[in-house]
């Protein structure tokens, strides 16, 4: 195998989410909107915009090494790929997505097992005949262009199964959930054959480990500061850290320098705090990895 890794960015909802996810693990991803083949500044890469739902039939054949997919699609193609790790993109939602099964108000389905001999719409048909086979319940599983919903409402099956992230709008549709089928969040997945190929299965978790990174600073934010010598234990009571803060000596013996990680949100409260405690000088900057 060549040194050269095809990649798949996915198309749609997480595409722009992941363009800035590669340039802050250190790649520039480039797209056009007339080109489903972005550009990347990396000569050992090439790039692909392919949507989620497809990623993964696309990974297995090994039209590309490696793709960033939904685990949903992954289980709905039941393809068989390697999963190499999750990503969790908390700045396009803080929620996982969640394929749920749904009746109306006043349905007197109260769990999966009602269902049997009724139908049920979705997008997901195969994941969803799986999870009723694999529980002996016969149901007809028909698939939805969209407007799922409605079909439910309109007496066009008997349930659906549906994505959603807070439920609100499943709510405001005067519908309810029934059960849970599937937690789902991105994946990277790789081609079996590629995974085995040592070039590429370093450069995969080369990739993954530099996400992930990327993705551990996402609202994180390093604070420096000098400090009074004696004032240390007291400053370090007050600022929270991945482990323990740096401290590191200045020129001046009676003061150092102190250093830390901590959530962006807690810094409005805890300067405050440091400058009572004598900090002065005190610095936030933004982190792009956190390895």
């Amino acid at each position: 195998m060549s040194n050269l890794l095809k990649f798949g960015i996915p198309k749609g909802s997480l595409e722009s989410a992941t363009v800035e996810l590669f340039r802050k693990a250190g790649w520039n991803i480039t797209l056009s909107s007339r080109s489903y083949f972005p550009s990347i500044d990396d000569d050992e890469m090439k790039c692909n915009l392919i949507r989620t739902q497809e990623m993964s039939k696309y990974v297995e054949k090994g039209t590309i090494d490696v793709g960033i997919a939904g685990r949903d699609w992954v289980m709905e193609n039941d393809s068989e790929v390697v999963t190499v790790c999750d990503l969790v993109y908390s700045k396009v939602s803080r929620r996982p997505a969640q394929w749920v099964l749904v009746v109306t108000q006043d349905s007197p389905v109260r769990s999966s097992a009602d269902l049997a001999g009724k139908t049920i719409s979705t997008e997901l048909v195969g994941f969803t005949k799986r999870y009723f086979a694999e529980r002996n319940i016969p149901v007809t599983v028909e698939f939805s262009w969209g407007a799922t919903e409605a079909k439910v409402v309109e007496g066009l099956c008997d349930a659906i199964v549906e994505v959603t992230e807070t439920g609100s709008t499943i709510r405001a549709n005067g519908l309810r959930i029934v059960e849970t089928l599937m937690t789902s969040n991105p994946v990277i997945i790789a081609n079996k054959s590629s995974w085995e190929d040592p070039w590429k299965r370093e450069k995969i978790n080369q990739i993954a480990t530099l996400l992930q990174s990327a993705l551990s600073a996402e609202n994180m934010v390093g604070l420096k500061m000098n400090a009074p010598k004696v004032r240390i234990d007291d400053i370090i009571k007050v600022l929270p850290s991945l482990n323990f803060p740096t401290v590191s000596n200045l020129y001046n013996a009676e003061w150092v320098s102190i250093e830390s990680v901590l959530n962006e949100k807690d810094v409005r409260r805890i300067i405050p705090e440091l400058l009572k405690t004598g900090a002065e000088g005190i610095i936030e900057y933004p982190l792009n990895k956190i390895i």
